[in-house]
């Protein structure tokens, strides 16, 4: 019925050359809809073979999906590249405006290649690209700053997008960010430091078109049910009052939240950080992404004095959710809410991923416990559970790396615990740090086999907490299977680019009814048959780069710490893992 065409214009761009152009790949997006389906098949067109991560060969692709600007929720951009941080497949996802300012400038997805040899940020303004000068804006401190002069000087507010890195993506920080609006992230995998090897400050996307409807009353029947939805479920209303860390509490008492390295599973400080406590103390605002109804940003307002001046004080706002808590409060110990929102400020600021930055920290901390490191290797500084300005001078230092144990640290928890010891309580999966999740082993396996190995691949932790309410778990090789079925409609979804927040919401028929709706008429057998392409096309890219299920690290510590279904099994973990291996070959 509707095929918007601009919806397969994808924009190139050299930075090497100073050079860009657009090809029509209606190829890819008929295959492969949008979104992650299409970046993949242009990482695999575009990252050669054995690609450093941080060099000019390494492509940074951004795609959006059919729905985007049309539905609610279908709000992310999905984020391709080779990663710094594991070496192998990059996937990172961002909300705020990032996909509507896409899709309104009139491309389906954006492929960066090369370097500049000099900093410049891109200005994409509808279909024209400019290459501006950002020497100036290079080594400033604060992505937030950054955002600001951009703002100040491009035109299209309202309907532009600025992503940006801060200090750690330009020091290479292999898991540095990419900061969109001020409070959405390209967060895992080391976007951010792909950016700074390419000297690549900041992008700025702005476009205005209208996307053209041709059964404006069927389109108004779907949208109404979409939004009905959204806005009537209370799973969606709970993101809306509390936000994600509306989970706090419950995981804690569920036994299910790391604390301190995982050394526990429940957290005595929780009620002092919980999302309860924040909404009533610090709240200052909610925010929603564009074209989403729910608006589950919850941003926090730390008031603090402003130097010796009596009677000054200065505001500083930054959004929370579920992960950075867990990553910077259960996990370090740190219950305090204002040190716990000074460490998250800093850690905004100078662009790094928050949870791989609190799980590093928390390695380092029980190393230096160990006596693995020492003081020396810190330069003075004692680290200790709780101690938010401890570890606020460590992440400091992270970025300076003034020695070669924060140089090791700069480079993740897998690789400083190859160096210095301590593998054993170093809380990685396939390379990239855990997530805040102890309910079980669908948690752990989820992301030992995600595709990427992140907290949103599929819901293993979802399946523990329905096992433990039936007190059933199953047999490895089931719990393998629900974790892989999932993941594989979790591609459908991140090709709609689809919040997983809302894929309660967007079952298969109203998915179809919606991508009939853009042009694209598939049976429900097709649909899932696309999602389990997209699936086994990214782990041949893993595998084309050295990846291999039989190498995966299994940190001791998820089974010697407690779960709530009890300490884990390790044998049954390998039968899960060994399951999925055989379904990947097929």
């Amino acid at each position: 019925m509707l095929q918007d065409d601009t919806l397969a214009n994808v924009l190139y761009i050299d930075l090497s050359k100073k050079h860009f152009w657009i090809e029509k790949r209606q190829d890819l997006f008929d295959k492969f809809i949008g979104g992650v389906g299409v970046a993949t098949q242009l990482l695999h067109e575009e990252c050669p073979k054995g690609a450093d991560p941080l060099g000019p060969e390494n492509p940074i692709i951004f795609a959006v999906g059919p729905l985007t600007g049309l539905f609610p929720l279908a709000s992310k951009t999905v984020a391709m590249f080779k990663s710094p941080h594991t070496g192998n497949l990059g996937e990172s996802h961002c909300g705020g405006r990032s996909a509507i300012a896409i899709r309104m400038a009139g491309y389906g997805a954006i492929v960066i290649k090369g370097a500049s040899n000099t900093p410049l940020y891109l200005a994409i303004h509808n279909n024209r690209i400019y290459f501006r000068d950002a020497s100036s804006l290079w080594g400033i401190g604060s992505c937030i700053t950054v955002g600001r002069i951009i703002r100040e000087n491009e035109p299209a507010a309202g309907l532009r997008t600025i992503m940006r890195i801060g200090t750690a993506g330009e020091k290479l920080v292999s898991y540095a960010c990419v900061t969109t609006e001020t409070y959405r992230h390209f967060g895992r995998l080391g976007l951010g430091a792909v950016f700074g090897s390419k000297k690549l400050k900041a992008i700025v996307i702005s476009g205005k078109r209208s996307l053209p409807i041709s059964d404006t009353k069927l389109y108004q029947k779907v949208y109404d049910e979409i939004y009905q939805a959204a806005t009537g479920s209370p799973v969606m209303k709970k993101y809306h009052g509390l936000g994600t860390a509306e989970n706090i509490l419950p995981l804690n008492e569920f036994g299910g939240l790391p604390t301190r390295n995982l050394e526990k599973a429940k957290f005595e400080g929780a009620l002092d950080i919980s999302g309860e406590t924040f909404a009533e103390q610090y709240l200052g605002r909610r925010l929603a992404c564009s074209h989403c109804p729910v608006g589950c940003i919850h941003i926090a307002a730390l008031r603090e004095p402003y130097g010796d001046e009596l009677y000054f004080y200065k505001t500083s706002m930054f959004s929370y959710d579920f992960e950075p808590i867990y990553a910077l409060g259960s996990m370090l110990g740190v219950s305090e809410p204002k040190g716990f929102l000074k460490l998250m400020e800093q850690i905004e600021v100078l662009g790094l991923d928050v949870m791989s930055t609190g799980v590093v920290l928390a390695w380092a901390t029980e190393a230096q416990q160990k006596g693995i490191i020492s003081k020396k290797e810190t330069m003075g500084i004692k680290l200790s559970w709780g101690d938010h300005t401890a570890y606020m001078d460590t992440v400091s230092l992270i970025i300076k790396q003034p020695n070669e144990f924060f140089e090791a640290l700069s480079c993740g928890v897998e690789h400083a615990a190859s160096l210095y010891g301590g593998q054993d309580y170093a809380l990685a999966f396939g390379g990239n740090e855990m997530p805040g999740y102890h309910t079980g082993p669908g948690a752990h396996i989820g992301v030992l086999i995600g595709a990427r190995h992140s907290h949103l691949d599929n819901a293993g932790y979802s399946i523990d907490q329905k096992a433990k309410i039936k007190e059933n778990l199953g047999s490895a090789e089931e719990l393998a299977e629900s974790l892989l079925a999932e993941e594989r409609w979790r591609q459908i979804l991140a090709s709609l680019v689809i919040c997983f927040f809302a894929r309660g919401i967007y079952q298969p028929d109203v998915v179809l009814k919606a991508l009939h709706l853009t042009g694209f008429d598939v049976t429900p057998e097709a649909l899932l048959g696309i999602g389990e392409e997209i699936h086994k096309e990214k782990y041949r890219f893993k595998t084309r780069e050295g990846f291999s299920l039989d190498k995966l690290r299994l940190p001791k510590r998820i089974l010697e710490t407690p779960s709530p279904l009890g300490k884990l099994d390790e044998k049954f973990i390998h039968r899960a893992i060994e399951y999925v291996k055989k379904s990947l070959s097929k």
